[in-house]
């Protein structure tokens, strides 16, 4: 941290976790110690390479600001991950109740007699942070295969990857695939045409019920009328005898 008369800036070194082809950001937090409002501007010596928001503005009296420094996408690492570049922040005190709109370049103009405060930020390079490594399970009945775990308890998906190839370079299994497909496919049909006649006979069945009631129901009536007229006949020949 700077200890200026003016700001206490956090940090003093921009470090960038460092990817190719990936835009990278880091923040500086600006804390004014005094009680007048106090101004700021951020130089760069690569302007083309980083963007700086807000690259001016004004601290208020004992209170923070927050500086974002973005650097853009690298299409290639430098060498050893070593970077010259260098930023440069000046502040100065300037009126009450000034505005960014009110900050010039000639506030921080020294020729002009101006105590401008000054301090030099450096850039590196840092690895990236790494994922953590994945936890090796116990291997249970029934679960899917997992990569072999080395000494140092890291996963190898060696493994894995060897199965995958070993699937795709073997033509016989995609034929295999196909051949399920096709089975799995002629069952439905089947099934599908055995549930369908099933009901075509369900339906004949109850139509030859429906059918045998009627019938059983006629020949029922016949026979009581039959009955009732051998009746009358019997009734009349008794009474002539």
């Amino acid at each position: 941290m700077s200890t200026g008369e003016l700001l206490d800036i956090e940090p003093l070194e921009l470090k960038f976790p460092f990817e190719l082809k990936k835009q990278i950001s880091c923040s500086l937090q600006l804390s004014n110690k005094t009680d007048a409002y106090v101004a700021f501007k951020v130089k760069t010596t690569n302007p083309k390479k980083y963007c700086v928001r807000p690259n001016t503005g004004i601290v208020l009296p004992r209170s923070t600001c927050d500086v974002m420094v973005t650097m853009q996408a690298q299409k290639e690492a430098p060498p050893d991950m070593q970077c010259k570049d260098k930023f440069l922040l000046q502040s100065v005190k300037t009126v009450d109740g000034a505005s960014p709109k009110d900050i010039t370049a000639e506030m921080f103009n020294k020729e002009a007699g101006h105590v401008v405060e000054e301090c030099k930020l450096r850039v590196l390079y840092v690895s990236p942070p790494q994922p953590p490594s994945p936890v090796p399970e116990g291997s249970e009945e029934g679960s899917s295969p997992r990569g072999s775990v080395s000494e140092n308890g890291n996963a190898n998906g060696s493994d894995f990857t060897q199965v995958a190839r070993a699937f795709t370079e073997r033509p016989e299994s995609h034929d295999k695939s196909a051949e399920a497909r096709a089975l799995i496919s002629r069952l439905n049909e089947e099934k599908n045409n055995a549930i369908e006649q099933n009901n075509k006979l369900r339906q004949e069945l109850d139509l030859l019920k429906r059918e045998g009631n009627k019938s059983r129901g006629g020949v029922s009536f016949v026979i009581v009328v039959l009955i009732g007229l051998l009746g009358i006949i019997m009734g009349y020949l008794f009474k002539k005898t």
